[in-house]
């Protein structure tokens, strides 16, 4: 089943959340590795889609060198995105050339490292990344082993074979309640069950229900099967 939404941040300006009809959004939560550097619409739109039942998700853009700095990337992404709930995983979104000119092996250890921390802190952890620059720059155990939202605009598919979770088509899109252009995307995986199921991005845990075996008899007749908790 595929699901359409919305990408947006401090560019979309100020949202009426009231008009928008999307199934799910991702906001950008902030950049870099300082709380000054939150996105100034963060709030507003966390609570915009809150309030409308809107999905959400959310997405850290990187300027990191090394993994030392993607881990204060990852640090300062957790405590802006704490007391949160999300349905939808929290990416790191790296497309900086002067990370990209490190090379592949350099830009996989800085991704992991961001990842691995987010996964430590509780969160479902992705990857945003164009097309060209997941062929070109990221391992395949990077790719295989988190969620991938790739970037392709203005084709019917992404020229990409790897396995992805959500696809950002458009840059030019038109919702109601955004001025201007907004990115569209598709989504394919049902993130909110698996979330809410693991007790990630700040969702409680779902209990083990608890089942049992039964045998009866009656009328000479014996009746077995299984029984589970609700």
């Amino acid at each position: 089943m595929t699901r359409y939404g919305i990408d947006v941040s401090r560019w979309q300006g100020n949202i009426d959340w009231t008009k928008v009809k999307v199934d799910f959004c991702i906001m950008q939560a902030g950049f870099g590795r300082e709380l000054s550097q939150k996105d100034i619409c963060f709030d507003n739109n966390y609570n915009g889609c809150k309030k409308n039942k809107i999905p959400c998700g959310a997405y850290w853009y990187s300027y990191a060198q090394s993994e030392d700095e993607a881990r204060l990337e990852a640090k300062v992404c957790i405590e802006t995105i704490k007391n949160k709930q999300f349905e939808y995983p929290i990416y790191y979104d790296v497309e900086e050339q002067r990370t990209l000119d490190l090379g592949r092996e350099k830009i996989s250890a800085i991704i992991k490292a961001f990842l691995d921390e987010l996964e430590k802190a509780g969160y479902f952890a992705g990857l945003y990344m164009s097309a060209y620059f997941l062929k070109e720059y990221v391992n395949d155990s990077i790719k295989n082993r988190y969620a991938v939202w790739v970037a392709h605009h203005g084709v019917n598919k992404p020229d990409y074979t790897g396995k992805y979770g959500m696809w950002q088509k458009s840059n030019t899109g038109s919702v109601a309640g955004i001025n201007g252009n907004v990115d569209l995307d598709e989504c394919y995986v049902d993130y909110p069950a698996d979330i809410k199921a693991a007790g990630l991005n700040g969702f409680p845990k779902a209990p083990n229900k608890k089942s049992k075996f039964f045998k009866i008899t009656v009328d000479n007749k014996t009746y077995s099967g299984t029984l589970t908790e609700i």
